[in-house]
């Protein structure tokens, strides 16, 4: 597939397709594939120190998953958003079938991969902004993973850990200290109807500036 077709194609997708009452799996070749795709991200200290674990068994993915999220209702969801002040039709749109996902959207997906990166300062007592250099690089390289995983017809969406979620995870997966979990990446292939959120229309010659603001 054409790089830039890739990118219009890709979508956040959170109802993907089952077989058999299970997530239909994503061959392990394709998996390989993507991260692989991810590791040609460019890299601050160019080591690309990334691990990946991928929480494939359904029952200790459902284990794990269920110790840290809840279930939402779409009510409570519009009462979230609402607490928000978002105003926008569409932004609400999609945070009102997100919120209520994001349970899910993790344990249906046809594979939930979970990046780590090397971060051996504190990430969110920064120094300065060279001190982000190894969060930027992780997530050039999920980017990698999303473009190449449109081009093989495979979906997903991240999901931001909160603070006691990451140190759950990160405890239960024997992940060393110095490794950030910076999300959860749920791919697989849409179920029939999966809603695809609809983006905000950008007139990008608005967004381009020559030589100053």
């Amino acid at each position: 597939m054409d790089i830039y077709q890739a990118f219009q194609n890709r979508q956040t997708i959170r109802d993907f397709e089952q077989s058999d009452g299970n997530p239909r799996p994503i061959d392990p070749a394709h998996v390989s594939k993507l991260i692989k795709a991810g590791f040609t991200a460019p890299t601050n200290d160019h080591m690309r120190d990334w691990h990946f674990v991928l929480l494939n068994d359904l029952n200790q993915r459902h284990q794990l998953v269920s110790e840290v999220i809840k279930p939402v209702s779409r009510k409570r969801s519009e009462n979230i958003i609402n607490r928000w002040g978002l105003t926008d039709p569409d932004q609400r749109e999609m945070y009102i079938d997100a919120i209520p996902r994001q349970f899910s959207m993790l344990n249906n997906c046809g594979c939930l991969l979970l990046p780590f990166y090397r971060q051996d300062l504190p990430l969110l007592k920064p120094k300065n902004l060279s001190a982000l250099n190894s969060f930027v690089s992780i997530w050039l390289c999920i980017e990698n993973i999303f473009n190449a995983a449109s081009a093989e017809g495979i979906y997903g969406v991240v999901r931001i850990p909160a603070a006691e979620e990451s140190k759950i995870v990160k405890t239960r997966l024997n992940i060393p200290a110095n490794y950030e979990f910076p999300c959860w990446i749920a791919l697989g292939y849409p179920a029939p109807g999966a809603l695809r959120a609809r983006q905000v229309s950008i007139e990008i010659e608005t967004r381009i500036h020559q030589n100053q603001w």
